[in-house]
């Protein structure tokens, strides 16, 4: 496994970075705080880039599909103008076991909620502006038309293998319930006459995958998990309970009001006419993403103790202890009735 803090590590990889950037050293390779689980970055020095090195994938794919499903994630979404630029893609060798990507160091700092939350708006508006372009021509992405809900569900059937792992029963049942909800939602999404709007969507939304520039423009650098699906999906995830609470620099908590100029700023970006197809599936998509959100929790604390990829003897500590109290949060029996109640109502 590539240790970023391994000045052997470092050198190896400046030597398979040299061809596009010459006299690069071990030295010019300087490894970032952790954020997440799935990556380490490191920037390169005096290039204004960064190499992103995937740990694992969340999705289960092999080393060389997950690595080309995110270069074309990247790739897909440059022409929002709101997203890093792919500059090289380093194929998977014994250093780099998953392979890594270059892309554009992005300036910035965490979004400050809610005061720049239409910013996280306008930012999401132009993701789903950029043209989708026909089913054939979609791969390898993935494609959630014509029923993004049941795709979804789908996801969440996967992850819901886990309730059955150590999970207590009152939970397991509450979070049940919420799945036979989610399935009653596809039946009807499919009988629907009118069908849900796809987009290109950057799925993984929450408040901590942004960085906000001196210009104010709240960039999303995160594009592991583009797809073409319903973007009122990623609305929900930018602003549940389980996201704004997720990021150790973000930890926020919102309000009635806060959404309401959230998604107000979100409509004046899309302009009237997307806005008035999305806008009937923004309540269902809250429901459904909070519960996308927190059986990935259950399936983290399961994989986290079982799975060498996940395991959190390879995280920093300090994120080790957030993650597990998020998750806590997230999966325990006051805060899962507490979000039903809030999400029904």
């Amino acid at each position: 496994m590539f240790d970023p803090h391994s000045t052997e590590h470092r050198a190896g990889l400046a030597d398979r970075l040299k061809a596009q950037w010459p006299g690069l050293a071990a030295r010019d390779l300087v490894p970032l705080p952790m954020k997440g689980v799935a990556h380490d970055h490191l920037a390169i020095a005096g290039q204004g880039l960064i190499v992103r090195v995937p740990r694992l994938s969340q999705w289960s794919m092999p080393a060389e599909a997950a690595l080309e499903y995110q270069a074309e994630g990247f790739r897909r979404v440059a022409p929002s103008g709101v997203t890093p630029i792919l500059h090289a893609v380093l194929p998977p060798d014994d250093l780099l076991p998953r392979g890594a990507l270059v892309v554009d160091f992005v300036e910035g700092r965490a979004p400050r909620l809610p005061d720049e939350l239409p910013a996280l708006a306008r930012t999401l508006a132009a993701i789903h502006r950029v043209p989708t372009i026909p089913p054939r021509r979609r791969p390898p992405l993935a494609d959630h038309a014509p029923n993004p809900i049941a795709a979804t569900v789908s996801l969440l059937d996967n992850h819901a293998r886990f309730l059955d792992d150590g999970v207590a029963p009152r939970i397991a049942h509450m979070l049940k319930d919420e799945l036979a909800w989610a399935h009653d939602l596809a039946r009807a999404a499919e009988a629907s006459p009118v069908s849900a709007p796809i987009t290109l969507v950057a799925t993984d939304t929450h408040p901590g995958n942004f960085l906000v520039g001196s210009d104010g423009v709240a960039r999303f650098v995160d594009l592991e998990k583009v797809l073409y699906g319903l973007p009122a999906i990623d609305l929900a995830h930018a602003t549940l309970y389980t996201s704004t609470q997720w990021d150790r620099e973000v930890m926020a908590t919102l309000d009635a009001g806060d959404l309401q100029r959230f998604h107000g700023a979100y409509a004046a970006a899309v302009g009237p006419a997307a806005w008035a197809r999305l806008e009937p599936w923004i309540v269902p998509a809250r429901r459904l993403t909070w519960l996308r959100t927190t059986l990935w929790a259950v399936r983290w604390r399961a994989l986290a103790a079982s799975d060498p990829d996940w395991s959190s003897d390879r995280i920093d500590p300090s994120l080790i202890a957030h993650i597990q109290s998020r998750v806590a949060d997230f999966t325990a029996a006051e805060t899962i009735a507490r979000m039903r109640s809030e999400l029904t109502s």
